[in-house]
């Protein structure tokens, strides 16, 4: 739902594809992933037909681990990979995490929720759909938090870590530690805001998710222009 829009900034060029992974929107009624695995594994086999042009990942928190972990399930089993990898508002996955919270008794839970400034004070004082909202979210906390990152080859791909000035849950310093999960290209770029700088930001972040995959732009259309002087 969040990427919805991301195609009226963007150029024509780029068609977006938003995932939308059960238990949550549409797919509320659907059971939840808990474990981070079976979820790439879905996802693995959801994109393999969609693959036929150039295509990059960006993935937000949880997203940014998951979009990792597809591409190198990419790469290690179909000997394919994006082109770029945004990785957004989440540590290098082979750097320590903070304790798990999603086993808290509720009203832990709820505490926490709130200091990551992510849900809206209106939603977490209404006790009915804050109800129906928990079980999802303990289920995406618990994909990432139970996650272990198994040390494998460094992806050849181009990694770009986005990060908020503000956000006091990852910083510059865990963004940077990407740069590592690659032999190609790095670079990393922060914005005014939190954790959902995305939201706040998503004008300048959008421009920037531009520059960097422009090159991309400029390749294809010059190999298109090849294929037909052919």
């Amino acid at each position: 739902m969040a990427f919805r829009s991301w195609s009226e900034s963007l150029s024509r060029k780029i068609e977006i594809c938003a995932l939308q992974i059960p238990g949550r929107s549409a797919r509320l009624h659907e059971p939840a992933f808990r474990q981070m695995e079976p979820l790439v594994e879905a996802v693995t086999k959801e994109m393999l037909g969609r693959l036929e042009k150039p295509f990059a990942f960006f993935g937000h928190s949880m997203g940014a681990t998951l979009s990792f972990e597809v591409a190198c399930r990419l790469r290690d089993e179909h000997g394919v990979e994006p082109q770029h990898l945004f990785v957004s508002g989440r540590r290098a996955p082979h750097r320590p995490c903070p304790p798990p919270i999603y086993d808290l008794p509720e009203p832990q839970f709820i505490e926490k929720l709130r200091s990551l400034k992510g849900t809206p004070e209106e939603v977490l004082e209404h006790q009915e759909f804050l109800q129906m909202l928990i079980p999802m979210l303990r289920a995406d906390f618990e994909v990432i938090e139970t996650y272990k990152y198994s040390p494998r080859p460094a992806l050849t791909c181009p990694i770009t870590a986005l990060g908020g000035l503000s956000d006091e849950k990852v910083g510059q310093e865990h963004l940077d530690a990407w740069r590592e999960l690659t032999s190609g290209a790095f670079s990393m770029h922060m914005f005014a805001g939190d954790h959902f700088f995305i939201n706040s930001a998503q004008k300048e972040l959008l421009q920037t998710i531009s520059n960097e995959i422009q090159p991309l732009l400029d390749r294809c259309e010059n190999s298109q222009q090849l294929i037909g002087s052919r």
